[in-house]
C-alpha cells in the first residue's frame, strides 16, 4: 500500500477521508478516485468494480470497492495493490485471466468426473454434494473482512497519529488498563450479558490477544515507537500486558489484512465479523476510560528540541 507520510503540517493522520485536507504528497499518492471504475483482483481473476470511498488510514490509502453486478455483501476495503486502471492493456489482461481460469476449471472438472465414475453411485452423490457445499461456504483467501470503525474511534486514531508522528510524543507505558485487562473486561461483560457463552467469548478474547502480541512489533508501531518497544518488552513479557487501547485499536485497522490470509467458511466469517464489531462497540462505550490523553515526549524528540534551542 501507500508509503508513510510523516511530517504533515496539517496533522493528517491515521484516518482521514479525501474530503479533508492532507499534505500535498499524500494527495498526490492517491491512485484511484471516488466514483472511478477499476479492475480488481479477486482470487486469480480481475473483476469490474467501482471505487465508492477513499480513506487515508494509518499512513496508507485504501479504497472501498463495489463489485459491479454483485451483491453489496461483497463490498470491501482494499489496498492499491489489488486495483488496476481500466486501460486497454489491463482489460486484455482481464480477458486472458478469465480464459485461463475457465480452462483450469474445465480441466479440474474433467478430472473430477473421471474420479467419480470409479466410485459407486451413492458415494458419488455424497461427494458431489459435499464439494458443492464447500465451494459455497468457503470465502477465497483474498476476501477481506469488513470491520467498520465507529467515527469517534476513527477520531481517536487521528489524534493518536498526530501525537506520535507530528508532535513526537509516545503513549506512556505500561498502560492501565492494558490490552490484556480490556479483553478480560470484555469477556466479563459478554458473559454477564449473554449468560452461558463463555467458551465462544473466550475464543475471541484469546484470538485477539494472540493477534495483538504477534502483530504489534510487525505492523502496529510507528518508527519512533520502536525504541520504546525494545525498552519495555523483555523476553517473557507479552505486549498485551504493556500496551493499551491505543494500540489495540490500531489492530482493528489491520485485522482485515490479517484475516484475509485465512480460508474462512462463510458462516464463520459473518459470525466473526459480528463479534469483532461488538468488541469495537465495547471500546467505544468505554472510550473515556480505556484511552489515554497522557502522552509523553520521547527522549529523541526532546534532544532534537534542545539542539535547536542551542
Amino acid at each position: 500500500m501507500s508509503s508513510s507520510k510523516d511530517g504533515a503540517s496539517d496533522g493528517a493522520a491515521a484516518v482521514i477521508s479525501t474530503s479533508k485536507t492532507v499534505e500535498d504528497d499524500a494527495v498526490d499518492s492517491i491512485l484511484f478516485e471516488e466514483g472511478e471504475k477499476v479492475l480488481t483482483f479477486h482470487g486469480h481473476c480481475l473483476y469490474d468494480a467501482k471505487v465508492q470511498k477513499v480513506e487515508f488510514l494509518l499512513d496508507q490509502w485504501r479504497y472501498y470497492i463495489h463489485y459491479m453486478g454483485w451483491n453489496n455483501y461483497w463490498d470491501e476495503w482494499l489496498g492499491a495493490e489489488r486495483l488496476l486502471k481500466r486501460t486497454e492493456e489491463n482489460l486484455q489482461k482481464q480477458k486472458e485471466l478469465k480464459e485461463k481460469h475457465a480452462m483450469e476449471k474445465n480441466a479440474k472438472s474433467g478430472n473430477q468426473s473421471q474420479n467419480k465414475t470409479k466410485s459407486s453411485t451413492g458415494l458419488r452423490g455424497k461427494k458431489r454434494k459435499q464439494n458443492i457445499n464447500e465451494k459455497e461456504s468457503v470465502v477465497p483467501m483474498e476476501k477481506l473482512v469488513n470491520i467498520p470503525i465507529p467515527s469517534t474511534l476513527k477520531q481517536q486514531l487521528v489524534d493518536d497519529n498526530e501525537c506520535v508522528t507530528q508532535l513526537g510524543q509516545l503513549v506512556k507505558l505500561p498502560r492501565s488498563p492494558s490490552v490484556f485487562d480490556i479483553l478480560n473486561k470484555y469477556f466479563d461483560y459478554r458473559v454477564k450479558k449473554d449468560g452461558m457463552i463463555a467458551d465462544t467469548v473466550g475464543e475471541i478474547v484469546k484470538g485477539l490477544r494472540t493477534y495483538f502480541d504477534k502483530a504489534l512489533p510487525a505492523m502496529l508501531l510507528y518508527p519512533n515507537e520502536r525504541q520504546q518497544y525494545k525498552e519495555m518488552i523483555a523476553d517473557n513479557i507479552s505486549p498485551s500486558g504493556v500496551y493499551g487501547a491505543e494500540h489495540l485499536l490500531r489492530l482493528f485497522v489491520k485485522l482485515p489484512e490479517l484475516l484475509s490470509e485465512m480460508n474462512i467458511e462463510m458462516n464463520t466469517l459473518m459470525d466473526l465479523q459480528h463479534k469483532l464489531v461488538d468488541v469495537l462497540r465495547f471500546l467505544q462505550t468505554n472510550q473515556s476510560t480505556f484511552f489515554s490523553s497522557n502522552y509523553q515526549t520521547s527522549e529523541r524528540s526532546s534532544n532534537a528540541v534542545e539542539k535547536e534551542d542551542n
